[in-house]
């Protein structure tokens, strides 16, 4: 059965994180590369990105230290410069061909909100923070199913993780593709994937000729 929808994860498959882990450091009082390197180190023991702060600040509440960010006007930011340079076109083409797309990931309501004021080519976007769910929970693509107007078999997710995008997608009997971007993108193999690419490019090609 073709594809009718493609849903996207966001962090490294629309968005690169660069930002995210700079403004962290910047924060922490770290040079870049050094906070880049503890995200590296986290990812190959398999931990949480999470770790990396607390290998700064060993212990402490990230929730808390987020909330103290804003409080001190340090909120999350996205604009143009965030976005890979293959995600307008691409989304524009999956459009122009008549598929249904959309963004979904784990993010809080402050990035969902970033997200809908770049004004992408898509025909919707939610969060995790919106749903009250999160990847890989069997619940976050269960409300993928309930918010896209196609059949399960027919609505394809993408994203980087293999275990918290890939493998609960095709769980919940969405097919899935594996972007090969990010860190952890090209580190983990998604074997089980529906397609495997190296850009969003490579992926509408595959879609908007099936």
């Amino acid at each position: 059965m073709a594809i009718q929808a493609v849903v996207f994860d966001v962090g490294e498959t629309l968005t690169s994180d660069t930002r995210y882990w700079r403004d962290w450091a910047t924060w922490l009082g770290i040079p870049a590369h050094t906070m880049s390197a503890l995200v590296g180190a986290v990812l190959a023991q398999g931990l949480d990105n999470a770790e990396a702060i607390r290998m700064v600040r060993p212990g402490c509440d990230v929730q808390a230290e987020w909330e103290a960010r804003r409080a001190a006007g340090h909120d999350e930011f996205l604009d143009d410069t965030d976005l890979y340079p293959d995600v307008r076109p691409v989304l524009q083409q999956l459009k122009d061909a008549g598929l249904w797309v959309g963004a979904a990931g784990n993010q809080n309501v402050r990035a969902g909100q970033c997200l809908s004021r770049l004004r992408l080519p898509v025909d919707g976007i939610a969060t995790s923070a919106e749903w009250g769910v999160a990847k890989p929970s069997h619940g976050f693509f269960q409300r993928i199913i309930d918010w896209v107007p196609a059949a399960p078999e027919e609505i394809l997710y993408v994203g980087d993780h293999p275990a918290n995008d890939v493998t609960p997608a095709l769980a919940t009997g969405l097919r899935a593709a594996h972007l090969r971007r990010g860190p952890i993108g090209y580190v983990q193999r998604a074997s089980d994937a529906t397609w495997s690419v190296n850009s969003l490019t490579e992926l509408a090609d595959i879609l908007t000729t099936q």
